[in-house]
């Protein structure tokens, strides 16, 4: 059964730094192509980073510089660490494998970017 938990989230000022990490539960999470995911009030949920095991990433125009998308494969977990956070970065983030499975959503991490 394939579960996936997101952890890192918190309150923090524009400009400020977090790490995100997504602990996976899926035997086949190194072959697996994965990605982060945001949904901020009001919006449908977006790619926001995505990573394979040959390492190939990729990131939307919005965070690109400011977000970096590893992975630990021995672990099975992905991290996120975002820098340089604007109130615009705030979203519930999720992670998901790419193209993401809707039965795989787990409860996300709240990222709020305010002063």
């Amino acid at each position: 059964q394939v579960h996936f938990v997101e952890s890192g989230g918190g309150l923090v000022q524009p400009g400020g730094s977090l790490r995100l990490s997504c602990a996976a539960s899926v035997s086949s999470f190194p072959n697996t192509v994965m990605g982060w995911y945001r949904q901020a009030p009001g919006n449908e949920r977006e790619l926001v980073a995505r990573a394979s095991s040959g390492g190939s990433i990729g990131y939307a125009v919005s965070v690109k510089g400011r977000f970096t998308v590893s992975r630990d494969n021995a672990k099975n977990t992905m991290y996120l660490q975002m820098n340089s956070l604007k109130p615009e970065d705030t979203a519930v983030y999720y992670c998901n494998t790419l193209p993401h499975v809707d039965a795989y959503w787990g409860q996300g991490t709240q990222v709020t970017v305010s002063s």
